[in-house]
């Protein structure tokens, strides 16, 4: 009707387009990596790191912390968790912005076939985060700011395509099930 039309006389008068989602990418050297297994959710002593541990060491990688527990360290004396290895090269890729579930799926897809030859990674995570002032969460129920907004998932694909799925919301929000 008329309000459709002058709504986008309005946009195309004010040269307002469509944020286009921003990509980063880094490369980290010499990177301290849990060792994982995909059938030992919890870990194993001395074999392997559970899901938490790795939720915490993905939250520092992500965040740019220091990985080397140093006591002169104002900001974080965390450390990798045990066992680890040492990576040479890991790579990180950011996207920024409005991402729909079908992009979602074609990155998972397309992150699986890194798996192919040469056979260079175990493990891969995609992490997706909600905005923390989004007004909905999971299930179109509202969505509490409270402390943090936390509103995230996260996908850990191991070379035999088994995956461990990790979900984080806020404290009064609801998860699926």
């Amino acid at each position: 009707g008329a309000e459709g039309s002058t709504l986008m006389s309005y946009f195309s008068k004010n040269q307002i387009q469509a944020l286009k989602p921003k990509i980063t990418f880094s490369t980290l050297r010499d990177l301290q990596c849990p060792v994982l297994q995909s059938n030992e959710l919890q870990g194993k002593p001395e074999e392997s790191c559970g899901t938490e541990e790795l939720f915490e060491w993905l939250g520092a990688v992500l965040n740019q912390v220091s990985l080397d527990n140093k006591s002169s360290s104002f900001l974080s004396t965390y450390c990798c968790p045990q066992p680890n290895t040492m990576v040479e090269k890991a790579f990180l890729c950011t996207i920024t912005g409005f991402i729909i579930p079908e992009k979602i799926i074609q990155l998972l897809e397309q992150l699986c076939c890194y798996f192919g030859e040469p056979k260079l990674a175990y493990w891969l995570t995609l992490t997706v985060h909600g905005f923390a002032d989004s007004p909905v969460s999971w299930r179109e129920n509202e969505h509490g700011f409270h402390k943090g907004g936390e509103n995230l998932y996260n996908f850990v694909i191991f070379r035999n395509l088994d995956y461990w799925l990790q979900m984080a919301v806020g404290t009064y929000d609801d998860c699926p099930p």
